[in-house]
């Protein structure tokens, strides 16, 4: 029997890695492209208008995939209660969300071309929503084949297109075609997403890990439970946000948007190896951290000991690999204007192992009631990322915001840390020190 749900995991997590790694892969090959294409002053353009659309579609969102899968995990089927409410506050956020974005980019302190990327990417909001909340539901399902699917399928579509225009008919496309490819592919999956959404509502999903038993009637919730409970994985998402890529933005207004262009660079290639702690606990982990939390307390206290050790070991890999090879893999993937970003990827390099440990850590704190003292720490690293970026930035440019972000992973992971063996695991952290 264990040697049968072994494989079972190995096979999801193959698809959930293969669909990931193709994903991001195909993110990494559309900036390469448009990096060589662009221009180091154009590519900061887009990169930096498409994080700060990137903070609306968190707004949007809310929290409310990740909500799901702590309700379904601790109520079983008789969280299907909470999907019709929780749709009907997606759509007030996500109207918000898009009134915000309107206002900013008609009234920020940004050029025309900027102004123009940020109405046009409004789409790419409601794709990216559609396809979060769509994650989750197949989180919940365990359709690791179609999960990594609903991923992939995006980045495969972007890529296709701008790889024929480019390369098939010779078309020279600007950051404005780019922002309305974005767009309309955010358009199309938010059809699909829709449909989706609305097969779960009315019950027509397969939850796993919860014997089926007749939903039993009970109070519908509110809007302001709702908001109760998402508000702190919305929080999250954000501040996360923060200090992950909020330095793009504050680089294109403190710096320019060269510089922005060549720390984008760097981002993404971080980005693309980040995938391995993010698939492994995010999208596989996640939903049964939240059982294990409330039904099997000794396994998962041993998971997130065994998977620190096991991301210390592969984040200090992909830190040695990064130094040794980024002084060529840089210039021959992206074109040798980006020299310059082989300096910063070498400093962001050292937050590897401090990230996927970090990562490792976090995922116990959105766990029962833990994800409100994780809020406080990381709205504390948020405001100094934000601090050292403003401070560090005008001094030494893109070089300040990779050592701001250095010196922030180091704080979060120690405060992390603290808090899972004081708070999460004080019962089984004080029987192995006896």
């Amino acid at each position: 029997m264990d040697s049968s749900l072994s494989k079972k995991a190995i096979k999801s997590l193959s698809f959930l890695w293969m669909g990931s790694l193709l994903g991001s892969g195909s993110t990494f090959v559309i900036y390469m492209i448009l990096a060589r294409k662009l221009g180091p002053e154009d590519f900061g353009v887009f990169s930096s208008a498409l994080s700060m659309v990137t903070i609306f579609t968190m707004l949007a969102g809310f929290g409310v995939g990740e909500v799901w899968l702590k309700l379904f995990g601790k109520e079983g089927w008789q969280g299907i209660r909470w999907i019709k409410p929780s749709l009907h506050f997606v759509f007030i956020s996500l109207v918000g969300a898009t009134v915000l974005l309107a206002v900013w980019a008609l009234y920020g302190s940004h050029d025309k071309t900027t102004q123009s990327l940020l109405l046009i990417m409004i789409f790419f909001i409601f794709g990216n929503v559609a396809v979060q909340l769509i994650v989750s539901k197949l989180q919940l399902e365990e359709r690791y084949d179609y999960l990594a699917l609903w991923q992939l399928a995006p980045n495969i579509i972007r890529l296709i297109i701008i790889v024929i225009c480019f390369f098939i008919l010779s078309i020279s496309l600007s950051v404005i075609d780019i922002a309305y490819i974005y767009a309309g592919v955010g358009a199309l999956f938010t059809i699909f997403g829709i449909y989706q959404l609305n097969c779960m509502q009315k019950g027509r999903f397969d939850l796993k890990g919860h014997e089926k038993t007749m939903v039993k009637e009970a109070i519908t919730p509110t809007l302001k439970d709702i908001i109760t409970e998402a508000w702190p994985f919305g929080m999250a998402s954000l501040f996360a946000f923060i200090y992950v890529q909020s330095d793009i933005i504050l680089i294109k207004y403190l710096a320019g948007d060269t510089e922005a262009g060549y720390y984008n660079v760097a981002f993404v290639i971080i980005t693309a190896i980040l995938i391995f702690p993010t698939v492994l606990y995010s999208k596989f982990l996640m939903p049964k951290f939240h059982r294990w939390a409330n039904y099997d307390r000794d396994k998962f206290y041993q998971v997130y000991k065994k998977g620190n050790i096991a991301m210390l070991v592969s984040g200090s890999i992909a830190m040695v690999g990064i130094l040794f090879l980024s002084g060529w893999m840089i210039p021959l993937l992206f074109g040798i204007e980006y020299q310059k970003s082989v300096v910063l990827i070498n400093i962001l390099a050292f937050t590897m192992p401090i990230y996927f440990v970090s990562y490792s850590i976090a995922s116990t704190l959105v766990t029962q009631k833990h994800i409100r003292k994780k809020i406080k720490y990381m709205g504390l690293i948020a405001i100094i990322n934000i601090v050292l970026n403003i401070v560090l930035i005008p001094y030494y440019g893109a070089n300040g915001a990779a050592i701001a972000t250095l010196i922030s992973y180091f704080i979060l992971l120690s405060v992390y840390y603290y808090a899972s063996q004081k708070y999460v695991f004080a019962t089984e952290a004080a029987k192995g020190n006896k």
